[in-house]
């Protein structure tokens, strides 16, 4: 009777630390390092898609950025979702919504307070409107922004002309 509740208790360790060990993690960055990603000059795609918890486009947007991901595997593109809630949501709101999506794009929440700077220094042409999508590949010489909450094939086409 030992044996077998030791076992169950082992499986069910076991089982967290497997949950544990798939679940999306979030760190916190500053625009420092978000700006070094930002001018890699390689010859990668990077996708930088700005949302928050608070915005329902957002929110609907994400499963196409998750497609996408998924369909260009294998290429040289990078998606990079940032969040742009405040720090003290981070286990309260921005977590539990990473996980609740099951969402496989690498997740940041950007911990700025002076969004209005921030915001002239990703793109000057940016209004600050969320979500906003930035793509960006250096050695081609390309840079797009879009304001705008896009679908899958709406984001295909905007991500071609930078492959």
């Amino acid at each position: 009777m030992i044996s077998s509740v030791i076992r169950f208790s082992f499986l069910l360790i076991l089982l967290a630390l497997a949950q544990r060990a798939t679940a999306q993690q979030v760190r916190v960055v500053k625009w420092p390092e978000l700006q070094t990603l930002m001018s890699q000059a390689t010859d990668t795609t990077y996708v930088f898609n700005f949302w928050a918890t608070w915005c329902k486009p957002c929110l609907q947007e994400l499963p196409a950025l998750e497609a996408l991901n998924q369909a260009v595997r294998g290429q040289k593109v990078k998606f990079l979702l940032i969040s742009m809630d405040f720090v003290n949501q981070l286990e309260s709101k921005v977590l539990p919504l990473v996980r609740s999506r099951k969402l496989t794009c690498p997740v940041v929440l950007l911990n700025e307070t002076d969004h209005n700077t921030l915001i002239d220094q990703i793109d000057r042409s940016w209004s600050g409107s969320l979500p906003a999508t930035l793509i960006i590949n250096h050695q081609k010489n390309r840079r797009k922004l879009i304001e705008r909450p896009l679908n899958f094939n709406e984001l295909r086409v905007e991500l071609t002309p930078f492959l």
